[in-house]
C-alpha cells in the first residue's frame, strides 16, 4: 500500500467501545468493556478502520502533573505489518507533546524493542502472575477500607493523582478495596480473570498477608502484576502457586515529572501504570 493510499487515523469515541474490546479479545487480554469506556471518556484514543470494521488502536490516558500513560497499542491479525503500530503510537506521542505531557507505557518484551529506538527509557520491570484456582470461599478481608486510603496511598506510591480512575474501577459490581495489616488493594472484574492492583503495603510480609486473604475469599482465576524489584513478594507469590506469565518493562517518553515516595507491590495494571 503505497503511502498516500493509507487508511487514515480516526479519533475515537465512546461508541467504540464494544468495537475496541472485539481487538483486546482477540488479543487475549482481560480489558472489559468498562475498561475501554475509561480510555474513550477521560483519554484519546486513535483508531484505524477497515471499512466499518476497527483493525487497530493506540490510547493516551493523561494523569496529573503533566504525565499520560499510552496504552491498547492493538492491530488485528489480519493487518499487520503495515506500520499501523507505529503510526498510532506517534499519533499519541505528538498528541503529548503538544499538550506538554511525559508519555509512560508499559510494554511486551517485543515491544520495547520498538519503543527504545523511537526515544523511550526504561525505567522498572513488573511481572504479570496468574492464579488459576483460588482457595476461596471465605470471608473477605476487611472492607473497611476507603476509597480516600486507596487514591492517597497510590498516590505517594506513583506520583500521579488518579482519583477518577480509582473511583471508575470502584464503582464497578463487584470491585472491592481490601486492607490488613498496613497493606491495601482493589480487586476488579476483568474479561478472564479478578486483577489485584493496586496493591501498597508497608512490607513484604504484609503485601502477601493481604493477597493470601483475597486468594482464600475469591472463586475465580486472579492476576496480579507486580514491580519485579519486590524480590521477596515475588518469591512468596511463586511459592504459594502463582506462575509468572510474562514480563513488562515499563518506558517513559519525556523528563521525569514525579518520583514516588514508596515502591507500590502491584500495580493497576500494565494498559493503566
Amino acid at each position: 500500500m503505497a503511502v498516500t493510499d493509507a487508511p487514515p487515523l480516526l479519533k475515537l469515541g465512546i461508541e467504540d467501545a464494544i468495537a475496541g474490546l472485539a481487538l483486546s479479545t482477540e488479543a487475549h487480554w482481560n480489558q472489559t468493556e468498562d475498561d475501554w469506556r475509561i480510555f474513550l471518556r477521560d483519554g484519546i484514543v486513535f483508531g484505524i478502520r477497515d471499512g466499518m470494521r476497527l483493525v487497530a488502536t493506540a490510547a493516551l490516558l493523561p494523569y496529573s502533573g503533566n504525565n499520560a500513560w499510552i496504552s491498547m497499542v492493538l492491530v488485528s491479525a489480519t493487518h499487520r505489518r503495515r506500520g499501523y503500530a507505529t503510526r498510532l503510537v506517534d499519533a499519541c506521542l505528538e498528541t503529548a507533546r503538544r499538550n506538554g505531557l511525559t508519555s509512560w507505557l508499559d510494554a511486551t518484551p517485543d515491544g520495547a524493542a520498538v519503543y527504545g529506538p523511537l526515544g523511550f527509557t526504561p525505567t522498572l520491570q513488573l511481572r504479570r502472575l496468574k492464579l488459576a484456582r483460588p482457595a476461596g470461599p471465605a470471608a473477605p478481608p476487611s472492607s473497611s477500607a476507603t476509597l480516600d486510603a486507596l487514591r492517597a496511598r497510590d498516590q505517594r506510591a506513583t506520583g500521579f493523582d488518579r482519583t477518577a480512575l480509582l473511583e471508575a474501577f470502584a464503582q464497578r459490581p463487584g470491585s472491592r478495596i481490601v486492607a490488613e495489616n498496613g497493606a491495601i488493594a482493589l480487586v476488579r472484574d476483568g474479561r478472564t480473570a479478578r486483577h489485584v492492583g493496586p496493591l501498597l503495603a508497608d512490607d513484604a510480609a504484609a503485601a502477601l498477608g493481604l493477597v493470601d486473604a483475597i486468594v482464600r475469599s475469591e472463586t475465580s482465576p486472579l492476576l496480579l502484576d507486580a514491580i519485579a524489584s519486590q524480590g521477596a513478594f515475588l518469591d512468596g507469590l511463586t511459592a504459594s502457586g502463582w506462575t509468572i506469565e510474562r514480563p513488562f518493562q515499563r518506558m517513559r517518553f519525556g523528563p521525569a515529572t514525579v518520583t514516588g515516595e514508596d515502591m507500590p507491590f502491584a500495580v493497576a495494571g500494565p494498559e493503566f501504570g
